[in-house]
């Protein structure tokens, strides 16, 4: 060959999602331990062989009612909440986007709505990326029961390989569902 081929980034899909701790909306801790593995571990300092693709998946609240109790919810509510939850994802993904064009490794974000481990599979055989990435709460055997396990369910049914990242035990928080 007289010039050698340029090869096509190796792009990886990575989950991310919000902290369960109540204020100003960030990265969990298993996302953020996951996106820091990937970057230490995979990326090192080739950054122009990577690109990141984030997806957010928002679960919609049962009742409709995130953070209001009252039965007298005007349509006007719905919409603000709506907005909120736009916003909060937005907030999420910008930290991870900057963060990447900080060291110059190439990224996609966007939001989807839906059951996360669902959405994350479909994603993941719609855009059909290299490998997936997402983190992991580390549940024991019986708050899988109650609360099931993303990661659990991806690493069996999507479409790629998948690599799930346990965070660090001395970051689990007291409730392992305060993420």
């Amino acid at each position: 060959m007289a010039a050698e081929e340029i090869a096509a980034p190796t792009r990886i899909l990575v989950a991310v999602n919000e902290s369960t701790i109540k204020g100003y909306p960030h990265a969990s801790i298993s996302s953020r331990g996951a996106f820091d593995w990937i970057l230490s571990k995979i990326v090192r300092t080739n950054t122009s062989g990577f690109k990141l693709l984030f997806l957010h998946v928002q679960v919609p609240d049962e009742d409709g009612f995130d953070d209001m109790d009252s039965i007298y919810a005007s349509p006007e509510d719905f919409k603000t909440m709506k907005r909120r939850d736009k916003i909060r994802g937005l907030h999420l993904l910008e930290y991870f986007v900057n963060h990447c064009h900080e060291i110059g490794v190439a990224c996609e974000a966007w939001i989807k709505i839906g059951d996360p481990k669902e959405v994350i599979c479909h994603e993941a055989n719609r855009v059909q990326p290299d490998f997936l990435v997402l983190g992991s709460r580390g549940l024991g055997p019986f708050q899988k029961v109650f609360v099931g396990t993303v990661s659990e369910f991806c690493v069996k049914h999507a479409d790629c390989p998948v690599i799930a990242i346990k965070r660090d035990a001395s970051e689990t928080p007291q409730d392992p569902v305060d993420d």
